[in-house]
């Protein structure tokens, strides 16, 4: 495991590139399960969760190759199924949670499909309930082996159904729409989920052959077809790593450019950051962030403290509040983060306190943070990071921090950001990554 030491205290200046949606990539990869035919999908980010699914989409018999840097041609002519019976499937499929995204193309196309227990981030119990039971809804049998941990769905002859899913589950959703997409007759999916990454998805498989209505809402309509054909896509920035540039340009008081940012697919997210006192500017489809030594968390109209809060799309998503907590800490004012979706994300505020933030983790799902207004500069100190976003956190609390801080266990920030140390260093970060 590698670590990274950080020389803290520095601004940062300059432009910055996001790079494509890490969500969005381990969908879309996915997706050519359901062609015979050559996909071509460009802007994938050389993250490891991305490269880890590439490589297992290869080793099941799927032609890939490399066409620059971020595109890649897919062709699923074959598929070797007796690959899913070897122990280096297990340990290949296990290393990741997106590999779960491959049981409903399989299943649309092929008629089955097997996955051990996916992997992933530890934030809490992460259920894969919806899934299988929208795969049941379409007619698949589906059973779930104790003895070895694993998952396995048949279904020659998929039928639409109606169905309201029990959460607005992103993979969930996601799933279902592939399964779905080559059923027989017509699928009608209530409280679906929206978020962009699912919207990239229904496009891609509507330039695939697929009939499908109702994208960017929870309600979809998908009238199932034979066959789909190839295509090429392109997959959005990732909103998650803008989101995190804000933040850190905000605590380091830096001046930054977020390039190409794709801003009417941010949702609330830029206003999220403006309600913790942020400023920054939209040029074009850029966002300039200025140099701010202080912002200030807004209220409620009564003065009350302001809340944050995650929500399905197009509320909040999850995956920014630990980022937006930690900028919180150098705010003017005070915010209470309620992480509504896993219980165990905000653990890690205990590494933020043991840096001088002024934080009261209230339950496993809401912590209170008392903004420093940047009087006093968080202690450098070394920490583990637990999981991507909270890794992220940390790295900008240790970039904003007075001194040398050691953050160990960075391949959790390698699943979901790439080469982050070269791109800060870049525009002015002291960022040493020691393996």
């Amino acid at each position: 495991m590698g670590s990274f030491v950080i020389n803290g205290g520095k601004k940062l200046k300059g432009e910055i590139h996001p790079q494509g949606a890490k969500n969005e990539a381990l969908q879309i990869i996915s997706a050519i399960l359901l062609t015979p035919e050559t996909v071509i999908i460009n802007n994938i980010p050389q993250i490891t969760d991305v490269i880890k699914l590439i490589d297992l989409i290869a080793s099941i018999g799927v032609k890939v190759e490399k066409l620059s840097e971020s595109s890649y041609s897919f062709k699923a002519d074959k598929v070797d199924f007796d690959y899913f019976k070897t122990d280096d499937y297990r340990e290949k499929s296990t290393s990741l949670r997106g590999s779960i995204m491959m049981i409903g193309p399989l299943l649309a196309r092929f008629g089955k499909g097997y996955i051990p227990k996916p992997g992933g981030d530890k934030i809490g119990r992460r259920r894969v309930d919806t899934h299988f039971i929208g795969f049941e809804k379409l007619g698949a049998k589906f059973e779930f082996s104790h003895k070895d941990n694993s998952y396995k769905v048949k279904g020659k002859n998929l039928k639409g159904a109606t169905m309201l899913l029990e959460e607005a589950s992103v993979t969930g959703t996601a799933n279902i729409v592939m399964a779905s997409v080559l059923a027989q007759g017509q699928t009608v999916i209530y409280n679906a989920a929206c978020e962009p990454y699912v919207q990239q998805l229904c496009k891609m498989l509507v330039s695939m052959g697929a009939k499908i209505s109702g994208i960017s809402s929870n309600l979809l309509t998908i009238d199932g077809v034979k066959e789909l054909k190839g295509c090429e896509h392109t997959i959005l920035p990732d909103m998650i790593e803008i989101g995190s540039f804000i933040g850190l340009a905000a605590m380091t008081g830096s001046e930054i450019t977020i390039k190409n940012v794709s801003y009417e697919n941010l949702g609330i997210i830029p206003n999220s950051f403006k309600r913790l006192g942020i400023q920054f500017e939209k040029n074009g489809d850029d966002i300039f962030i200025p140099e701010q030594r202080h912002y200030q968390i807004e209220t409620f109209i009564d003065g009350s403290i302001m809340t944050i809060a995650d929500a399905p799309w197009p509320g909040l998503t999850p995956d920014l509040l630990s980022v937006m907590l930690v900028t919180a800490t150098q705010a003017k004012g005070s915010v209470l983060v309620h992480q509504k979706m896993f219980e165990s994300r905000l653990f890690f505020v205990d590494k933020l306190i043991d840096m001088g933030a002024q934080i009261i983790l209230c339950d496993p799902h809401r912590a209170t943070v008392i903004g420093l207004n940047n009087q006093i500069q968080l202690r450098a100190t070394n920490m583990v990071s637990p999981d991507i976003r909270a890794g992220v956190a940390l790295l900008i609390a240790a970039l904003s921090a007075d001194g040398t801080s050691t953050i160990h266990n960075i391949d959790q920030i390698d699943r979901g950001y790439q080469d982050i140390d070269k791109r800060l260093n870049a525009i002015g970060a002291d960022i040493k990554r020691i393996n």
